[in-house]
């Protein structure tokens, strides 16, 4: 993370004529310990866009879940839509064998994101 970082850095600094640092503090990594945690990781990454179009979502409750989903379904810099086995250039670089009992198929992908989106009690985000 470190060599990235300070690439990434160095590439846009140079581009926009600026210095110093990008990111805030350091990075931190936790180990994913038990399947659980894993399932919530990766809920969570796939729910980040709906702050996007609703900020206050996990503290308010989702207002409109078909305009989530669907917001969801097209959002372009998300692997969601490849889960769902939607054919785009992307899906190339995606490793689905990663989750290979969690999300055995689109069905059950969707159901499991679902059921975090609604389900606004019980959950650590």
């Amino acid at each position: 993370m470190q060599k990235f970082s300070t690439g990434l850095s160095m590439y846009y600094n140079a581009k926009y004529s600026r210095t110093g640092s990008l990111f805030e503090g350091k990075f931190k990594a936790e180990h994913a310990s038990n399947d659980t945690y894993l399932k919530y990781l990766f809920s969570y990454i796939h729910l980040n866009p709906i702050k996007l179009i609703q900020k206050d979502w996990k503290e308010n409750g989702i207002k409109d879940l078909n305009k989530c989903v669907e917001y969801l379904r097209k959002y372009y810099f998300s692997s969601y839509s490849d889960y769902l086995n939607q054919l785009r250039p992307e899906r190339i670089i995606i490793n689905r064998t990663a989750f290979p009992d969690y999300l055995p198929n689109e069905k059950v992908f969707e159901k499991e994101i679902l059921d975090w989106l609604v389900n606004t009690e019980a959950r650590p985000m």
